[in-house]
């Protein structure tokens, strides 16, 4: 009937909240699909699919001969792989749980764990889901596609500045989602939709106009994925795009957003679950 806590220290504590994000992630993986094999799966295919549609289209299209010089399928490979990372983490911190959540009844459970694990999830899916395209690939059509890029180290951080920066703008739209659930609603999904033009992974950025570089320069996501092209590719050095841009993007709308996350959690209101 009475529980007793026990102070913890530092890294007690620190190994407790790490426990928790790691059983909500799992939940969070799991949750699309009863059996954790299927689940994952299914979020693979996505992925197969997404760069099959756009490898067909360039080709049917005939847009091949923009692509940077090199491995075709690389080249579609960092802009979906970046693409569904970012569109991913995002949309996942703008359904974590919020204040008004059932689940924060839980004394354990706060906002904090449930985004940081909504984020660790879809990092660990999309990685996953990375380097299984990337064996299959290296496996049975190019057995060199790994030596063929430039620096796997680089475009590997690329792939993270992608996932910091959708966490980063989910989190704005997470701070005003109790607010007005509906408008962040439909804004998210439309940017997340416009990302497939807006991202620029279609493009090659050094040879785009200057009147057209305005319309997707504003984009951490376009500075992502051109700087990750420069990373897999000896033969291009990306002139149009800066990835600390990015960062330092993202950095500012973490700040915004975990200021107003804190804000709408003082002012939570257990009425707000029938609004969402």
């Amino acid at each position: 009937m009475f529980h007793i806590t026990a102070p913890r220290s530092r890294l007690g504590s620190a190994l407790y909240i790490s426990e928790l994000i790691y059983h909500n992630a799992v939940r969070a993986v799991r949750k699309t699909h009863g059996n954790a094999f299927m689940a994952i799966f299914m979020n693979m295919l996505q992925t197969v699919i997404f760069v099959l549609a756009f490898y067909f289209m360039f080709k049917v299209l005939g847009m091949r001969g923009t692509a940077v010089r090199g491995d075709f399928m690389v080249y579609i490979m960092t802009g979906v792989f970046l693409y569904m990372t970012h569109s991913k983490t995002l949309g996942a911190v703008v359904a974590s749980e919020g204040p008004a959540s059932p689940m924060m009844q839980h004394a354990p459970m706060n906002t904090a764990i449930s985004i940081a694990a909504a984020m660790l999830s879809t990092l660990y899916i999309q990685m996953l889901s990375l380097l299984a395209i990337l064996f299959v690939y290296d496996v049975a059509f190019n057995p060199f596609v790994m030596m063929e890029i430039h620096d796997p180290i680089g475009c590997l951080s690329m792939v993270l500045l992608s996932w910091f920066s959708g966490a980063a703008i989910g989190m704005v739209f997470l701070a005003i989602k109790p607010w007005a659930p509906t408008p962040v609603s439909i804004i998210s999904t439309v940017y997340q939709r416009a990302n497939m033009i807006a991202s620029g992974k279609m493009f090659v950025a050094n040879a785009m106009p200057g009147y057209m570089l305005v319309i997707f320069d504003w984009n951490p996501l376009f500075h992502t994925i051109d700087q990750s092209r420069g990373y897999a590719f000896v033969n291009y050095n990306p002139r149009n795009s800066d990835w600390e841009y990015a960062l330092y993007v993202s950095i500012a709308l973490l700040m915004i957003g975990l200021m107003g996350e804190f804000y709408t959690r003082k002012h939570a209101s257990a009425s707000w679950g029938a609004r969402q």
